[in-house]
This record gives C-alpha cells, structure tokens and sequence, in this order.
C-alpha cells in the first residue's frame, strides 16, 4: 500500500512539490535541511527505495547548481528516508516488531519520531557535510535522463495531510482509543485509506481512467513480491528458532546477567543485518529471537525494546543490502565511495540511535 501511495505521489509530482516548497522556505543557504524535512515526511509512509527515486532529482538539481558534492544534499534525503523506514511504524519492520514484542503502536510511533530525528540529522547532516567536503561526487549521467510528471502538481498542504495521514490515524487509535478509531488506526486501514485517497485524488481527478489506475497500482507492486518472500522467510527462521526451546533458554540466561536486554536486541538484529542485508529481514527475525526472552524482564519497556532492535537492524549496509546498489546507482558512485559515504552513515544514525536508547532508559531508571 505505500509502494502504491508512493506512485501516485511521483506521477502527480507531489514530491517535488513539497521538497521545493520547503526549499522556499528554508531558503537555498539551508537547502541541506529542507532535503532532510522532506525526505522524512515523505518516508513516513513509503519505502525507501520508492521515495528515493522521487527525491533524488531534488539532490541532483542543488548539487548542480551549488557545484557543491552530491552527497552534500543526498546523504541527508537518503539518511532521513533510510532511518523513517527501518524506525518507524507503519513501516514493515517496526510494525511487526512492536505486534511480537506486544508493544503499544501509538506509542512506538511517538518514540521512534523523536528518536528518528536525531539519528537522520547525526547521520545526514553533520555526516553528510564533513564526507561531502572530502569526497566530490558530481552529478550523474544519469541526471539529465529524468522524468518530468504531467500537469500541474497538487497542493502542498493536501501532500503533506496524505503523507502523514496514516501515522496520525495509528497514532489517534492509541491516543484516545475506541472500536471506530482501532479500525481506522489498524495499519492495513490506516495505509489502504490513503491509498484510495491517492488513488482518487492524484489519479482520477487528474483525468486517469481505471485502466491506468490499475496498471500504476500494478506496476508499484512489481519490486513488492520479493520483500515478502523474504519475509516469510524470515518469520519462518524465527519459528524454528521458538519452537526450538532456545527462546526460554536464553531468557532464563539473560535474566540472570547484568546484561542490558536493550543492547542484546541491539546485537542480535545487526548481527543479523551484517549478515544477509536486509533491515527488515534483520528486525522481524530477530524481533521473533528477543521476545521470549525479554518477557517478564522488570523496567524495560516493549516499546524501547523495539527501538533497540530498529537501531540495531539499520546500522552497516553494504554489498548484500539492495538499498547499497539504488544509492550507488543514483549517486554515480565507486563502491568504495559507497562505503565511505553511505556505509558509514548507516553506522553513525545506529550508533546515535542506541546510545540514545541507552541515555533514555537510564534516565528513566534514575526516574
């Protein structure tokens, strides 16, 4: 569903819409931040991948016109995109974490946003100035090849209302509770009405027929398929692994240590991240591993917990993580320039993460 939104969104040309009208207020000296802004409301909602693409030719534009490096202005949109969509819900990953862990979906939302924010401007803003004034990157190729949308592109203000619309239904169905409100703040109804909505307000009243309506809602699903067999598979090894008796096992362990159950759920998910790449795969899994064995631990909270395994699940991509390539194609860059750029932000905004995660929980000891 947000692969869908994120179509709509692009052929409507709502995404620039936004990052320009940002622009203009922040003004062209603080473009950095306005790059930033506009890549986390519009990865609130939609895939990485997905609201890249849209906003890379924003970074291409500034990056030309600056003569300044590329990742001066991408690594902040890729920073902002990459944290929103392993941190919060209704992304996969954090939504599935916080239903295994039992923790409360409005409040995982409020969590990892204010969690979020730091760890995109660590990872976008001061890491993306110091790398981009050691490492030039021009703009690629690739850049004078891209699409322009048709027609003139929607209000501002209806952009921002439909990219935050689902959070805000989650977040109301926590807040103030009810059946209506818990239908409506369930994720899948949450996303599908800003689907339709899309759908209608981006498609139909732009003079789109059903038939190509259906074909552009089609087309968003194509790279959809894969990450759901991953997913499975995933949530199978996790099974094995419960069924297996190694969760009480290892609970029964890290009770009796004077090991922080936060930072084993940090560990076990970059572990898994490190190993096959994928930040969803890496948090569902290990969501599946870490909740029995956090169960009845006094003084943590599943919420934080959650954060601790996002954290975790988003730190160190590199050649076996698809999001690697889309930002070493868009980008135009060597690998190893992918790894001194992108690699080591993914690092950093974990790092800030955890060690935020930590302050927070000790804080709250303390309390």
């Amino acid at each position: 569903l947000g692969a869908m939104i994120g179509r709509f969104l692009e052929h409507s040309g709502g995404g620039r819409v936004l990052a320009e009208w940002l622009l203009s207020k922040f003004g062209r000296e603080h473009a950095q931040w306005a790059v930033l802004v506009a890549a986390f409301l519009v990865g609130l909602p939609i895939f990485f991948e997905v609201g890249f693409i849209i906003l890379v030719p924003l970074a291409w534009n500034l990056a030309r016109e600056s003569k300044k490096s590329l990742l001066f202005y991408g690594l902040p949109m890729a920073a902002a995109l990459t944290v929103t969509h392993a941190m919060v819900p209704p992304h996969p990953a954090p939504s599935a974490a916080a239903s295994l862990l039992g923790a409360d979906l409005g409040r995982t939302i409020l969590y990892s946003v204010i969690l979020a924010i730091p760890m995109a401007i660590a990872g976008g803003i001061f890491y993306g100035r110091w790398i981009a004034g050691r490492l030039f990157v021009p703009v690629p190729e690739m850049a004078t090849r891209q699409t322009k949308s048709e027609g003139t592109p929607p209000p501002v203000g209806l952009v921002i209302l439909l990219l935050l619309l689902p959070v805000l239904f989650i977040f109301a169905a926590s807040v103030f509770g009810g059946s209506q409100l818990g239908f409506l703040g369930h994720p899948f109804t949450a996303l599908l009405i800003t689907a339709l909505l899309s759908m209608y307000l981006f498609g139909v009243r732009r003079g789109l027929n059903r038939d190509q309506i259906a074909k552009m809602a089609t087309e968003s699903l194509m790279p959809i398929g894969t990450l759901l067999a991953i997913m499975g598979g995933g949530g199978a090894f996790k099974q094995v692994l419960i069924d297996s008796g190694v969760g009480p096992y290892a609970g029964g362990l890290l009770a009796s240590s004077a090991i922080s159950p936060l930072l084993v759920a940090y560990l076990v998910a970059a572990g898994l991240r490190m190993a096959q790449g994928s930040a969803t795969v890496a948090i569902i899994t290990a969501a599946g591993i870490v909740a029995p064995l956090v169960k009845g631990i006094a003084g943590y909270e599943p919420e934080m917990i959650v954060l601790a395994l996002c954290a975790g699940g988003t730190i160190l991509s590199h050649v076996n993580d698809s999001g690697f390539w889309v930002v070493n194609e868009y980008f135009g860059m060597t690998v190893p320039q992918t790894l001194q750029s992108w690699t080591a932000m993914k690092v950093i905004t974990s790092l800030v993460g955890i060690s935020l995660i930590l302050a927070a929980q000790a804080w709250r000891g303390q309390a």
